[in-house]
């Protein structure tokens, strides 16, 4: 299989299928297997979680006391999603056949940790009028999205986990 067509048929059936070929289409030479995909995906997250962290930095001493709160709080929501996807690109980079099913566990784990992640800090604006709190749910969704292919791309990968190897 080409490596274009490995991201195509794995993106066909992501939640957002039109972001996943979007966002790993660039990846797709270096992609040629399903967890170099996965990785990929994770990447891509990380990339998205990590600059929205960077725009709320900015916003950390704008608007009113309530707005700058909410920043605030989505500001820890959104490291928090950076670090969990940190850990998870680095257990998807050491998989190894004995521990697959437990490091497999962490990643998903901590994937879903990153989108319920995403959803408090969208929780925090619910009260929120104006442009910051449209910029920031626009910016967050974009993430979330991108975390839910990723979350998609590693179950997937964990459907080929190689068969157990018994130690007597």
């Amino acid at each position: 299989m080409k490596p274009q067509d490995l991201v195509q048929s794995s993106c066909i059936h992501a939640s957002y299928p039109d972001i996943c070929l979007r966002t790993l289409s660039s990846y797709s030479s270096a992609a040629n297997s399903p967890r170099d995909l996965a990785q990929a995906a994770v990447k891509v997250s990380l990339s998205q979680a990590r600059k929205v962290s960077d725009y709320l930095a900015t916003l950390r001493t704008t608007g009113s006391k309530r707005e700058q709160g909410a920043v605030h709080d989505c500001v820890d929501q959104v490291t928090d999603s950076v670090d969990e996807l940190r850990k998870t690109l680095a257990e998807l980079q050491h998989l190894k056949s004995g521990t697959w099913r437990w490091q497999m566990s962490n990643t998903e784990t901590w994937v879903s940790a990153a989108l319920t992640n995403d959803d408090t800090c969208l929780d925090g604006f619910k009260e929120i009028h104006g442009n910051v709190k449209a910029d920031v749910k626009r910016k967050i969704t974009h993430v979330a999205r991108v975390t839910s292919n990723a979350l998609y791309l590693i179950n997937r990968l964990d459907q080929t986990r190689p068969k157990a190897v018994s130690h007597p």
